[in-house]
């Protein structure tokens, strides 16, 4: 009995996790055979982020149920959660790393995971396409303290100002947060959206996933690590074990279980955004070790969150 208990989670485990590297494997063969080049990978990108995140987003919420997949405790928990772990962050890195450049990089790269593209896949395979809902509406609510947090991170190192206005309204011109106000105020007010419209806004929805992780497998570059080794492994001890054991040990303790346990690890379990790379290089950070942070802990969390998923599922917290 229990080695068949074993088998059933370890199935639960690799259902979890193949399929999203198969899908960036996709992603690295389109690479290496060159048959999209940077400019276009660049294009295809900014077209999933602005059309097929926003459709995802709008579709994922329109068509839920709001009785059964609103968890304010989750929300509160997940928000905090983040605070918490930049705040201890901003106050550790300054203390062990002396270089301006790589502390904005270091924080981001610690506390910013790469929920949306490969989170919320993960309880998509594990719990189905039907009940992403409840990890959609915490890209609500995440994604926006992300990008605060980050900007003011990387601001603060640079020596710049910190406005936090035009960041808000950075937030509210993101297409997966105005997908998300328009699929939620239709829902509210009970606006009904014809059929032959609805449809193909859901198979758009349907196709974002893949699209994405075959675009985010053929984005990867690896660059140089000797001058930032150390940096890179504290980055990647920090995403991948030490903030996922700290904080999910915490949501256990609070009772948290199910499909909201599932959608903790992936936040806080999943690896670098990838923009974390892009704001690097935009705000004067080290760009060459936040893309190691985000290669190296993409590669690395096909590993790690196998054995967070298994291990959890072995405990029955899901």
């Amino acid at each position: 009995m229990n080695e068949e208990f074993m088998i059933s989670n370890f199935i639960v485990a690799v259902s979890a996790v193949v399929p999203m590297f198969t899908l960036m494997s996709i992603g690295a063969f389109v690479k290496y055979n060159k048959w999209l080049s940077d400019e276009e990978l660049a294009h295809m990108n900014r077209m999933v982020f602005r059309v097929f995140f926003c459709c995802m987003m709008f579709h994922s919420l329109y068509t839920t149920d709001l009785a059964s997949t609103f968890r304010p405790k989750l929300m509160l928990f997940g928000a905090c959660g983040v605070l918490a772990v930049f705040t201890i962050l901003m106050i550790i890195i300054p203390r062990i790393e002396p270089d301006n450049r790589r502390r904005g990089v270091m924080v981001q790269a610690i506390f910013r995971s790469n929920f949306v593209l490969m989170g919320v896949p993960i309880v998509a395979n594990i719990f189905g396409d039907e009940n992403i809902a409840v990890s959609t509406m915490m890209i609500a609510v995440i994604v926006p303290i992300y990008n605060v947090l980050a900007v003011f991170a990387l601001e603060t190192f640079r020596g710049g100002k910190f406005a936090l206005l035009p960041i808000l309204k950075g937030v509210l011109k993101n297409p997966m947060i105005l997908g998300a106000i328009a699929g939620a105020l239709c829902l509210i007010l009970g606006i009904h959206i014809p059929k032959p419209v609805l449809k193909p806004i859901g198979q758009i929805a349907a196709a974002t996933t893949p699209v994405a992780l075959i675009i985010l497998g053929a984005s990867f570059k690896f660059g140089s690590t000797h001058e930032h080794r150390p940096q890179l492994t504290g980055c990647i001890i920090g995403r991948l074990l030490i903030v996922p054991a700290i904080m999910l040990s915490i949501a256990i303790a609070l009772g948290f279980r199910g499909i909201d346990f599932v959608t903790l690890i992936a936040i806080f379990g999943t690896p670098c955004a990838v923009v974390s790379f892009a704001m690097a290089q935009q705000m004067g950070g080290d760009s060459e070790l936040a893309g190691n942070c985000v290669v190296f802990t993409s590669a690395l969390s096909c590993f790690t969150i196998f054995c967070w998923i298994l291990l959890f599922k072995t405990l029955a917290i899901f």
